[in-house]
């Protein structure tokens, strides 16, 4: 197999597993513990049925090789997580923790009227995903437009009893982040 058609079956494989592992683990029969833990066993019987053979090797390939550090995988193997983005409930056990000054946020133009109003909600997520980093929240606004980056002030909003916790691919994720700690960033 070439590499470039092997980088694409990683992509297909890690969409797919984030579908499963964040969103509808049903569709495959798998059952997520109260922490998104799967059993990786299951997890690879159950892409079976659905026409995806994956090996062991394979899958811990997909989940050292992705970019974003979406899953992990416990210490022994046998069950593997997405790490953040779920809309399915799952409580992952992340303690709360101080976050930098600031954070950022990546949007559409379209949404930041509303955002301004409510504030920024998980929508279909659990949480709100905020970056560390300007090119991330970029990225993750370019995905449905041109992207509007904000800034949340999030030292603030720490300050003001809001909690956050940062996911072991270093996404930070709060509940809601309400307006007034959100400003529209401009270099």
């Amino acid at each position: 197999m070439s590499d470039a058609k092997h980088a694409d079956q990683l992509v297909k494989y890690s969409r797919f597993l984030s579908m499963v592992l964040r969103h509808k683990p049903e569709t495959i029969g798998l059952t997520l513990d109260a922490e998104g833990w799967a059993d990786v066993d299951m997890l690879l019987a159950g892409a079976a049925r659905s026409g995806r053979i994956i090996s062991l090797p394979l899958l811990k390939q997909i989940v050292a090789d992705n970019d974003k550090k979406r899953f992990s995988f416990s210490d022994d193997f046998r069950r593997i997580r997405a790490v953040q983005g779920h809309s399915v409930e799952v409580e992952l056990g992340y303690p709360p923790a101080e976050p930098p000054p600031e954070l950022y946020h990546g949007t559409i133009g379209d949404a930041v009227g509303q955002v301004f109003k409510d504030g920024l909600k998980p929508m279909s997520r659990q949480q709100v995903h905020l970056s560390a980093d300007l090119d991330t929240a970029r990225k993750v606004g370019a995905r449905r437009g041109r992207p509007v980056i904000l800034r949340v002030d999030s030292a603030a909003a720490a300050q003001a009893g809001i909690l956050f916790y940062r996911s072991d691919n270093g996404v930070w994720l709060v509940d809601h982040m309400p307006a007034q700690y959100l400003s529209v960033f401009e270099r």
